[in-house]
């Protein structure tokens, strides 16, 4: 087994524990979600274009 030596930790401190309940959005959590909002309109784009391509030129191609 280890010992420890643990000095004025804040573990054995003799006041209430304080616990976050909530954080506030930091810039890696809204870049993320840019990305994210960035990356579902691309695909939908993408998405749009093929139906709006499949619309024009699937007719002379079907028959």
């Amino acid at each position: 087994m280890s010992q420890h030596n643990i000095v004025g930790s804040e573990a054995f401190a003799r006041r209430p524990q304080v616990y976050i309940r909530t954080l506030r959005r930091g810039a890696y959590h809204r870049r993320r979600g840019r990305l994210l909002i960035g990356f579902v309109a691309g695909v939908m784009a993408a998405a749009v274009a093929l139906t709006v391509l499949v619309m024009a030129w699937g007719p002379q191609f079907g028959g």
